[in-house]
């Protein structure tokens, strides 16, 4: 335990009074976890801890993101924090950095490639020499994906190549997830080729990819996924592929103008339209309701290849919003029980044994199928 630390247990869950902020705060009440809810404004926080009701234990707290001491002090006394203000590449640093420093455990809910490696590049050695393990992009972006990675990999020695695609149907976004995407698609991220990152194309069509029944052979794009980063920590792999079903992601059926037409998008998020891009977004909807957000469901598909031919595992689920509140609230209570000793920058696969992890969410709605080696 680190020094500071003086309530065993106390989850901070920073940007509590956004969408999935109080999804994960409503997650963290109903298992009993002792839970701060932290942010910027105070008004909303106290709302949020109004609506969970006698049952949740919590304590207001808002601290401004430029407030690094205040930061310091709310984190340290504490055995986790998980940060839902995004977009991460923004707002984040200063969170990830105050765990790091203080040697509190690190969930996030970012989607952004380019913040999750800074977490091991940036912050990886402050945490390992504190205690604290920091796992960045811990929600359905992108803990599915890098466990099935590496549950399919498991004992297969050596791969040439390792495929993620996925699949969203009736995604209902967030006006965070959508200030999130503009940051993912502008550029600046890498991928996993001949054994070394190098920067990725801006260019969107990937092809096609074969998905099970009932989809079928979709279009898909480029799809700059935290698996470029984490995957290579725990797979020994030479080359990653992480693509997209354009029909799920764009909502429409565009036939072959679909890639170019995303990829003129990621040109145009370069220049002063991010800008007018991020006004409009913030105009929009907080985010879906309750029966839409269930409607959404999803498939991964990882395929693993060696030279002696191809295996391949699918996870399916639904609620996109609704599990990364369960893969918050499982990561962040296992890590604040006592006997939680990993530590340093961390893939989901790393910081917690995949197959029982997503076992326990099976209750939530997550089917794992891998083929027999």
């Amino acid at each position: 335990m680190h020094a500071g630390r003086t309530s065993e247990g106390e989850i901070v869950v920073y940007g509590a009074s956004g969408y999935t902020g109080r999804l994960i705060a409503a997650e963290l009440a109903r298992r009993g976890a002792p839970t701060v809810l932290a942010g910027r404004n105070g008004a909303k926080l106290e709302a949020v801890a109004a609506d969970l009701g006698e049952q949740a234990r919590t304590r207001v707290a808002a601290v401004p993101l430029q407030d690094q001491a205040g930061l310091r002090a709310l984190i340290e006394p504490a055995a986790v924090v998980v940060a839902c203000a995004g977009p991460f590449t923004l707002h984040g640093a200063p969170v990830i950095e105050a765990a790091a420093r203080t040697g509190t455990h690190y969930l996030d809910t970012t989607g952004e490639q380019p913040f999750i490696r800074d977490s091991f590049e940036r912050w990886g050695d402050a945490a390992a020499e504190s205690g604290a393990a920091l796992v960045s992009g811990f929600g359905f972006d992108y803990v599915p994906g890098d466990m099935l990675a590496a549950l399919t990999a498991e004992g297969l020695g050596p791969l040439d190549e390792l495929t993620l695609a996925y699949e969203v149907e009736d995604l209902g976004t967030t006006r965070g997830t959508m200030l999130s995407a503009l940051e993912m698609v502008r550029g600046g991220d890498v991928e996993w080729r001949d054994r070394r990152h190098v920067p990725a194309e801006l260019r969107a069509g990937r092809g096609r990819f074969g998905f099970p029944a009932p989809i079928g052979v979709q279009r898909v794009g480029r799809y700059p996924s935290g698996e470029q980063i984490t995957v290579p920590r725990h797979v020994d792999v030479d080359t990653i592929r992480t693509v997209i079903g354009l029909r799920g992601l764009i909502g429409a059926e565009l036939g072959p103008a679909a890639a170019p037409l995303m990829t003129l998008g990621s040109y145009a998020m370069g220049t002063p339209l991010r800008g007018l891009a991020s006004k409009l977004v913030e105009r929009l909807p907080e985010g879906p309701s309750a029966s839409a957000r269930r409607k959404a469901s999803f498939t991964i598909v990882c395929e693993a290849r060696t030279p002696a031919g191809t295996r391949t595992g699918v996870l399916r689920g639904s609620d996109v919003y609704g599990i990364t509140a369960e893969i918050i609230a499982a990561g962040a209570t296992r890590m604040a029980a006592d006997g939680y000793g990993r530590s340093g920058a961390l893939a989901p696969a790393q910081a917690f044994e995949p197959a029982g992890f997503l076992a326990a969410l099976e209750p939530h709605g997550i089917s794992v199928d891998i083929d027999p080696v």
